[in-house]
């Protein structure tokens, strides 16, 4: 069981620079290739990964992450699924990248997400004062999975100094929300996300997950359940879209339609998608074109389509 014990409590298989200590917070770029464009790729810390077109070095203050240089580009930030590898990401980032974004990556740990005071709370705050003390242009989020809770807790971060934190959350002009997962969920996904071929380990942390949810009310099922509420009245009002299928035990498609039909009712402008089969966060690899469609019509209605050409040359491969 010791793999069991360490997606827990220590460092889940496959822990790389992004979960490097926060000491390590100026590293120089890598580059990255994803059958695209070269990008350059650098740790913020331990959570946040800065991806650009431009070959740039950037050091963070460790307290606000305030970057030394101000790219003045239009920012996406994509809220990851759990344990989502860097050439998947890429995948996502280069949709952006081409259509002149810098990209924000931002990942949480097994861990992380079991112990919410001393994890995902801290990468939601973390998220929220990056995106305050940086000058980007508009601001666009790209969730999947867990990365909608970790987003909720950077919604309670930012309400509890809603005068100064509500007009960077007005900045985003436009959300994307992919196979995004509710409290009810996590003893589905968590398991299958961390130990996807092992049934055995599966079954082993479904069985614990539950009972730390029973267990462990007070430091984390409560947390779990004030963010979940919090994202069904959510307090960024940008224009959403909602990329899910009718197959999908995680992003289940009740608890989706829950937070659309919420978010219609406060007057968040709402585009809907369901596939009758696709899975998990595997959407857009199920259905490319269908999903490149649906994402660069909904950046073009909010004028962040700049590279039109681009997209007609996805289309057609």
């Amino acid at each position: 069981m010791a793999a069991l014990r360490s997606a827990l409590f220590g460092l889940p298989k496959g822990y790389g620079f992004q979960n490097l200590p926060s000491a390590f917070l100026v590293l120089s770029p890598a580059v990255v290739g994803r059958g695209c464009r070269l990008a350059h790729s650098q740790a913020l810390n331990k959570n946040l990964e800065y991806i650009s077109n431009e070959k740039i070095k950037l050091n963070a203050d460790p307290k606000t992450l305030k970057l030394d240089k101000q790219p003045n580009k239009p920012l996406c930030i994509i809220m990851n699924w759990m344990l989502a590898r860097p050439e998947h990401v890429m995948k996502y980032a280069s949709l952006y990248l081409e259509q002149g974004f810098d990209v924000v990556s931002v990942s949480c740990s097994p861990w992380q997400l079991m112990w919410p005071l001393k994890g995902s709370q801290l990468v939601g705050a973390d998220i929220i004062r990056f995106m305050s003390s940086n000058d980007h242009g508009p601001m666009v989020l790209h969730g999947f999975s867990v990365g909608a809770y970790v987003w909720a807790e950077a919604l309670v971060f930012a309400l509890k100094e809603k005068e100064k934190y509500q007009p960077v959350l007005d900045r985003v002009v436009a959300q994307v929300w992919d196979s995004a997962a509710d409290i009810t969920e996590i003893p589905v996904g968590f398991p299958s996300a961390v130990f996807p071929k092992n049934m055995f380990l599966q079954n082993a942390l479904r069985t614990y997950t539950k009972y730390h949810l029973k267990k462990f009310h007070d430091a984390a099922t409560s947390h779990y359940l004030r963010a979940s509420e919090l994202f069904h009245v959510s307090p960024c009002r940008a224009p959403a879209l909602f990329l899910l299928s009718k197959s999908d035990p995680v992003g289940a498609e009740r608890s989706n339609r829950s937070v659309h039909d919420s978010w219609v009712n406060i007057g968040i402008k709402c585009t809907w998608h369901c596939w009758d089969r696709s899975p998990h966060v595997l959407h857009y690899n199920k259905h490319p074109r269908e999903y490149l469609q649906l994402l660069y019509t909904h950046l073009e209605t909010h004028g962040l389509l700049t590279q039109p050409e681009k997209l007609r040359a996805r289309m057609t491969r």
